[in-house]
């Protein structure tokens, strides 16, 4: 079976963390025991799925049939994670409609969600949080190896009903197989990924094996390796305002003798077609296990993340240390600019167990369960710079709903905790805790044409610095009404109007000094209140004819929004950054439809088209920082059982609505090929894939990214692979 990028939300049910379906690999799809339990369980994993024509999956989760108060979704399938080939999460998922990235370093790279990132986008595994600091600065890579994945779903809008207050923008869950979900019908499975690229030299290897010791017991390991080099880019490293103001300064240092420092300046101005400090080297562990009980799965993993990346530094910055002299008085130090890389490191433990009730009001208990010990240290050359360790506990626990009554649904609570501390002499948040409870539930009325989605939260939160000496409370409700109209033909219309609010993180209310790898100084607002926003969509999803089509516009008013913006001044020797809070309005369009140009036998022409548009603004009437441009999105695929052909060319349009101290970003356009073998008939277990990206080696810079005038998006790489499964 060939699995395609779904992005339509009436034929994608999601009902909370532990309700996601998880979808094998083609090969453990199903499976064949003697045992009257296990091949009931197996006949429950096929019961909610369907196939359509084109051999595309469709899932619907127990407790709700649809959800479309949840706004866009899309899934992301092995092949197109293979195609990709990155290592961090948002570059995978860019070329979504209403998707883009942070694209702070090779290393790290965080979705953004129709203009929302950091706090306001939850990264989630198997529907837990990650349980890293990468919502606290876009230098900060996620603990996630796309590879290691089986599916990721996106979900575009308010998804704080289910995930908590991260989630006001939006959420990304990374489906793993570290705890078995199924029991393999061979006496082993093993899935492999080797791959390389040119770009950045990269070296990538990945795997996961899977071991049924009894009809209803199953172990699991899987791995990953990844290395690369700095990454070669098609022109100058700078952005052309940059250049010109490294230029004006080096002669200006010229003018006054200074002819060592006037080189440097014009060197950095100089520097093309590599940027330097973007290495990467990556490797991952984990295994699991699960035991069986006729439809009850219970289950534990245990997973090691390590990562050592570059963080790119700003062409011509120096950095300015301050130390205290015998006389108690202050001397200046200017040092040139410091080589920042961040290693990391994360324990994770997980824990599940899906019971099944019988056949009451109740189907089913979902119990999930997840601890983890982080540490990120960001060095400057060979010295420790800041250590950032966080120890969190997450729990879920949901009661799904059987569909035999007048609506369908589930209900749930949620629990968090985190422990975060800042050591060195730039931490630039004071050490906090975060204690976080929430109730939710979700509800489904009316077999249609008519339906009636209904979704609420109720959420505590509590966030302490003993250091600083403050504590602050907040309580916030959120919730979601739909009304939804299917058609016979499975196109699904309807308007959602939604409230939803966001307690202020330890970050963003604690921050208060320098951050070398930014090179930002960091000021929050202890005083910072709840941020909330009234919410207004419109969409239509499913099929027309052929064609599938996802189209949405939606329309978020903010009160007491929060966000970070640069004043104009500088603090040992780096500019000022401040959170501030205002009103704020988000408006938005994306959409995409695909359709058969031409179809016979096994064969077919599929057309792809993608767009999106944001245009986001701050009470004041000023740009809201860093929100994508339009965005388009073409693309032609021939599709036959032993190959699949694609090209499409992706358009970025410039973005000049922009605050104060923000540079804009022009225009530019990437044109992408891939090649998708599969040498044995009949047999999909084996497949090669070969890339040309960015064919004609363009220059290109993300608007969101805090890094684009000196961080480009990669040139020309051609990228090869192969995946097999037995």
């Amino acid at each position: 079976m060939n699995f395609k990028l779904i992005t339509d939300t009436s034929r994608l049910a999601i009902a909370g963390a532990t309700a996601f379906a998880v979808l094998a690999a083609p090969s453990i799809a199903s499976a064949q025991d003697s045992e009257d339990g296990a091949q009931q369980r197996v006949e429950d994993d096929l019961h909610d799925r369907r196939v359509d024509s084109d051999g595309v999956i469709i899932v619907s989760a127990e407790g709700l049939k649809q959800l479309d108060v949840l706004a866009g979704t899309s899934v992301i399938e092995i092949e197109e994670i293979q195609r990709n080939l990155n290592g961090q999460l948002g570059e995978v998922l860019a070329k979504l409609p209403g998707v883009s990235a942070t694209s702070f370093s090779p290393g790290a790279s965080r979705p953004v969600l129709r203009g929302f990132q950091g706090e306001r986008v939850r990264i989630l595994v198997d529907g837990l949080g990650t349980a890293d600091v990468s919502n606290t600065s876009a230098d900060h890579a996620t603990t996630i190896e796309p590879l290691t994945a089986e599916r990721i779903e996106v979900l575009r809008g308010p998804a704080v009903l289910l995930f908590g207050n991260q989630a006001i923008g939006g959420a990304v869950n990374v489906i793993d197989k570290r705890i078995p979900r199924r029991v393999p019908s061979e006496s082993f499975h093993l899935d492999a990924l080797i791959a390389a690229d040119t770009a950045s030299d990269l070296r990538n290897a990945a795997g996961s094996l899977d071991i049924p010791l009894s009809p209803n017991f199953v172990v699991h390991v899987d791995g990953s390796y990844r290395n690369s080099d700095d990454l070669e880019i098609g022109g100058f490293q700078v952005a052309p305002e940059l250049r010109a103001e490294l230029l004006e300064e080096a002669e200006e240092e010229e003018a006054e003798g200074e002819f060592e420092e006037a080189e440097e300046l014009r060197e950095a101005a100089e520097q093309r077609g590599i940027i330097p400090n973007t290495a990467t080297e990556t490797y991952t562990i984990n295994a699991g296990a699960s035991i069986f009980s006729g439809d009850s799965v219970f289950g534990a993993s245990i997973g090691y993340y390590n990562t050592d990346y570059g963080v790119p530094g700003r062409p011509g910055a120096g950095h300015h240390h301050g130390e205290e002299g015998e006389e108690g008085e202050v001397e200046g130090e200017e040092e040139g600019e410091e080589i920042v890389t961040i290693g990391l490191e994360q324990w994770r433990a997980d824990a599940l167990a899906d019971i099944a009730l019988g056949d009451g009001f109740f189907e089913k208990l979902k119990v999930r369960l997840g601890y983890s010990d982080y540490t990120h240290t960001e060095f400057e050359g060979d010295e420790v710079g800041t250590v950032f360790d966080v120890e969190s506990f997450e729990a879920r626990v949901e009661l799904a709903q059987s569909d035999t009554g007048p609506s369908t649904g589930a209900f749930g609570a949620q629990y968090t905790y985190r422990d975060f501390a800042a050591i060195g002499e730039e931490a630039f948040v004071a050490p906090n805790t975060t204690n976080q409870f929430a109730l939710f539930g979700l509800q489904e009325f009316g077999p249609g044409p008519f339906q009636l989605e209904t979704g609420a939260r109720l959420e505590f939160t509590e966030v302490e610095s003993e250091p600083l000496g403050v504590s602050r409370s907040f309580t916030n409700f959120s919730g979601a009404l739909g009304f939804v109209y299917e058609t016979d033909d499975a196109l699904r219309a309807g308007v959602n109007f939604s409230r939803v609010e966001r307690a202020p993180s330890a970050e963003e209310l604690f921050a208060g000094g320098p951050h070398i790898a930014t090179q930002q100084f960091e000021i929050g607002d202890p005083n910072l209140r709840s941020e909330a926003a009234w919410g207004l969509e419109g969409f239509v999803r499913g099929q027309v004819g052929d064609a599938n089509l996802s189209l949405a516009v939606y329309r978020q008013w903010f009160d007491n929004y929060i966000y970070l913006s640069a004043n104009g001044e500088e603090e040992d020797e780096l500019p000022v950054f401040l959170i501030l809070q205002q009103d704020a309005d988000y408006f938005g369009i994306e959409g995409e439809l695909s359709f058969p140009l031409y179809r016979t036998g096994s064969s077919s022409v599929i057309a792809d088209l993608r767009a999106s548009y944001i245009d986001a603004e701050l009470g004041d009437g000023t740009a809201v920082p860093r929100i994508p441009p339009v965005e388009l999105l073409g693309a032609l695929e021939y599709r036959s059982d032993a190959f699949d052909v694609r090209g499409e060319v992706q358009w970025f349009g410039e973005q000049d609505d922009v605050d104060a101290f923000e540079t804009p970003t022009d225009n530019f356009t990437l044109v992408n090929f891939s090649v998708a073998w599969r040498p044995m008939p009949d047999f999909e277990n084996v497949t090669l894939v070969l890339n040309a990206d960015n064919v004609f080696d363009v220059v290109g810079r993300r608007h969101a990214s805090f890094t684009k005038d000196f961080v480009p998006l990669a040139g020309r790489n051609f990228k090869a692979s192969v995946r097999f499964s037995f």
